[in-house]
């Protein structure tokens, strides 16, 4: 899986002008599943994302996570981060899940965070879909699980 994590003061996702999710301050994770990822590779992220020491302390250094801050996450599927731009000028997209598999890894994923008491929004798996935030620092890290 990758996933990349984005410090949010806001965020929402829409589709046909509808907001299907939104957030206060909190994360934004466009997640990518590929087709030997598997719930360990879901728990493990799970886990890294909800204790990620990327929030200020009262003295300003990177020191809170967002177990410590209480704040929410905007998860949004992206099938788009195993596109191969290696040959040509059209990515391939060859190396992301299929639909099915990844909705239910993706949704496996979500379920995980909310498990640990995180207020999770989303978009709608496989929609088109424009997403808004507010980047707050801005901080923005790529995590892959088998990195």
């Amino acid at each position: 899986m990758k996933i990349v994590l984005q410090r949010s003061k806001q965020a929402s996702v829409a589709i046909d002008g509808e907001v299907a999710g939104s957030i206060e301050s909190g994360l934004v994770l466009l997640v990518g599943i590929t087709h030997d990822d598997t719930d360990k590779d879901a728990a493990w992220l799970a886990e890294k994302i909800i204790n990620l020491r990327i929030f200020e302390d009262e003295s300003g250094k990177m020191n809170e996570s967002l177990l410590d801050r209480g704040g929410s996450i905007l998860s949004v599927s992206q099938f788009t981060l195993y596109g191969d731009c290696k040959k040509g000028r059209r990515p391939n997209f060859m190396a992301a899940a299929g639909g099915e598999q990844a909705n239910i890894l993706y949704e496996q994923f979500n379920d995980m965070i909310r498990g640990e008491g995180i207020h999770v929004e989303t978009g709608v798996f496989g929609a088109m879909m424009d997403v808004s935030l507010v980047n707050d620092g801005p901080v923005t890290l790529i995590l892959d699980s088998k990195a």
